[in-house]
């Protein structure tokens, strides 16, 4: 990610860029302790107390990318207990990037799903919208959920230009 992350009015402030290669190998013997490959991530910083979300209902954000699924985190305060852990609770859902084209897509709060570890929690549980903590972009060679989408190892790259909390109801 070039730059640094900065809200104002719960929006995004400049474009962003979040880019690199995909690589799905694994070097025997590295000092690195990589068990697998072909995933990349970037994360804002913990936010300075809490972004209160809870008047909204969607997320909106104005993305151009290269045709592949991205997942958008959202961290809240750790009020389940993630197992055996003291972190923050992960809510994620999909973001389809079409290819070289600005895109506004909105995700309803409610679609946001928990997970541990990048695997979805089987539960019912509800986001805290009120404690958000931070957010975070990733990306993975396994591809995502809209058929015909990118997928694979590779460039990848996705252009965040805003990012804004929305009352749709």
């Amino acid at each position: 990610m070039l730059g640094t992350i900065a809200w104002h009015n719960r929006k995004l402030r400049t474009c962003r860029i979040f880019s690199g290669n995909l690589s799905l190998d694994v070097t025997e013997g590295s000092t690195w302790r990589i068990n697998r490959s072909g995933f990349c991530g970037m994360r804002s910083k913990k936010f300075d107390g809490y972004i209160d979300l809870e008047p909204y209902d969607t997320l909106a954000l104005r993305v151009r990318g290269d045709g592949r699924c991205y997942i958008s985190t959202i961290y809240t305060e750790n009020w389940i207990n993630s197992p055996g852990q003291e972190e923050d609770n992960s809510w994620q859902a999909f973001v389809f990037a079409p290819k070289d084209q600005w895109h506004i897509a909105k995700i309803p709060l409610e679609r946001y799903l928990p997970t541990w570890r990048g695997n979805v929690i089987d539960a019912k549980l509800e986001m805290n919208p009120a404690r958000i903590l931070g957010m975070s972009f990733s990306v993975n060679a396994e591809g995502g959920v809209v058929p015909g989408a990118k997928s694979g190892p590779g460039g990848f790259r996705l252009d965040i230009d805003w990012i804004k909390a929305l009352r749709t109801y």
